[in-house]
């Protein structure tokens, strides 16, 4: 039997493709119908990202990380569809031939079966050129619907806080247009953004989602020119994301058919102190950020976010700049930046190994408990069911060993080997993209995606000033 990985996406825009569980099953299906075994640790899923580019697939990169591993992991990456691998030619073709001639190891479509001749190469590359095109073209018919549909008046979001839609139009919400209203008058007579925010969630008031109001909630509502009867949208903002709402260079704004719930010259009093008023022009750098999305607060969990205050970047917790945190954790985002690099080129696969055993049994205790006691309720039956005279003496030394098994088994789960295994994993990834981390010429998300395929989280403690890792684990 020869080893191989499942790699499975599912993008947000696709209504056709399969789950993916399904996906996994399909791919199970063929792996047993032809040798292969798919072990659980070389399952890989990408779920509601974008084939276009790799380097924004955490899973798919640390794949690709695992399959450099000397000797070779598996002998396969087992796919639904080629299309799962790469929407993107380029990406294609670098990273199979990448794994075939450096790595030994085959890209198997399971649905889209080709051989080994001259013939089978050029229908892959039809394939590949035709998934692209798909995506490209999907991607401009979509954009070509909504442009349409806005420069008649119609909409093509959902209604913001203070409207419902009816019949697909908007229309005033009675419940819900007092707070919008409430919310402008507030920020006309002087209050911040901060202290409306406070205000509305002490009262009990909830955004249109029901979460609490936020500063960048408040901020975002007295942008919304649907408030004044228009409707806001950038052609080019991502498909399934709010950029696509949100003001910027591009952004395209045309006349609505619903009754407006703010008068054009409040509007525009509110744009005037909103470009005047510095304390709210620190830029939020989410695009430009390699730590995006890993370091957490160690008081409250949240994310740290880049923040820019007068040239200088620094990282805040989101919880605190949003009134839930009650501690500032501002930190540099150099010092953490270079603090992390430095770590990942000193690391050894004794500390890895340590830091995983430790969240390992942190993490899974209470789930490995939960599971034992529900096999020691299949004991306690099994006990029942001969004595009840249902099975034999045979049958019930069976079903008690297999039982006790499971159940050392379980307690073994979190066992030496795996977690070495694990330690060398994540050690060879380090050791492959080091180099790219350290190029000036890599993007920023580019380093992020990498960063997302060796590190779970960074946690910074403001008490001791420190910085703690936790490296990806499949435990």
């Amino acid at each position: 039997m020869k080893t191989a990985a499942a790699y499975i996406r599912v993008s947000t825009d696709e209504q056709a493709e399969l789950s993916p569980k399904s996906q996994l099953r399909k791919i199970k299906e063929y792996a047993n119908k032809n040798g292969y075994i798919v072990p659980d640790e070389y399952v890989y899923k990408d779920e509601g990202i974008s084939g276009r580019n790799a380097a924004k697939r955490p899973e798919f990169n640390r794949m690709i990380g695992t399959a450099k591993i000397k000797p070779k992991p598996f002998d396969a990456i087992l796919l639904w569809k080629f299309s799962r691998f790469a929407r993107n030619r380029e990406d294609s073709i670098v990273y199979k031939s990448m794994l075939r001639k450096q790595c030994g190891i085959d890209v198997i479509s399971i649905s889209e079966s080709l051989g080994d001749d001259k013939m089978s190469i050029l229908i892959e590359a039809l394939i590949e050129a035709m998934d692209e095109y798909y995506s490209i073209n999907l991607a401009e018919e979509v954009r070509r619907g909504m442009m349409e549909k806005i420069s008649r008046g119609g909409l093509v979001s959902s209604a913001p806080l203070g409207y419902k839609v009816v019949d697909g139009e908007l229309q005033i919400d009675e419940s819900t247009s007092d707070i919008v209203k409430h919310i402008f008058e507030s920020y006309l007579s002087g209050k911040t953004m901060l202290g409306i925010a406070a205000e509305l969630n002490e009262k009990g008031i909830r955004t249109r989602s029901g979460g609490a109001f936020e500063n960048r909630v408040i901020k975002y509502i007295l942008q919304n020119p649907t408030y004044i009867g228009k409707h806001r949208w950038c052609p080019n903002g991502s498909q399934g994301s709010k950029s696509h709402y949100r003001n910027n260079s591009e952004t395209l704004v045309y006349n609505g058919r619903h009754k407006p719930l703010i008068s054009d010259d409040d509007f525009k009093k509110v744009q005037l102190r909103l470009s005047l008023n510095k304390s709210y022009s620190r830029e939020v750098s989410k695009h430009e950020n390699a730590l995006r999305g890993l370091v957490k607060c160690h008081s409250c969990g949240n994310t740290m976010s880049l923040l820019v205050n007068n040239g200088v970047r620094y990282l805040q917790c989101t919880g605190y700049t949003h009134g839930k945190c009650k501690i500032s954790h501002s930190v540099k985002y150099d010092y953490v930046y270079d603090s992390v690099i430095d770590a990942l080129q000193n690391v050894d696969i004794v500390h890895i190994s340590k830091r995983i055993s430790q969240n390992s049994n942190q993490s899974r205790k209470r789930e490995i408990s939960k599971l034992i006691e529900k096999e020691k309720y299949k004991l306690d039956r099994c006990k029942k069911a001969y004595q009840s005279g249902i099975d034999t003496l045979l049958e019930y030394k069976e079903n008690k060993e297999r039982i006790q098994n499971q159940i050392v088994e379980l307690y073994d789960s979190i066992n030496k080997y795996e977690i070495i295994k694990q330690a060398k994993i994540i050690h060879q990834n380090i050791l492959t993209f080091m180099p790219q981390l350290l190029k000036t010429d890599v993007s920023l998300s580019e380093k992020n995606a990498i960063l997302k395929s060796i590190i779970d989280k960074v946690i910074y403690d403001n008490y001791t000033k420190r910085l703690h890792l936790f490296f990806y684990s499949t435990q």
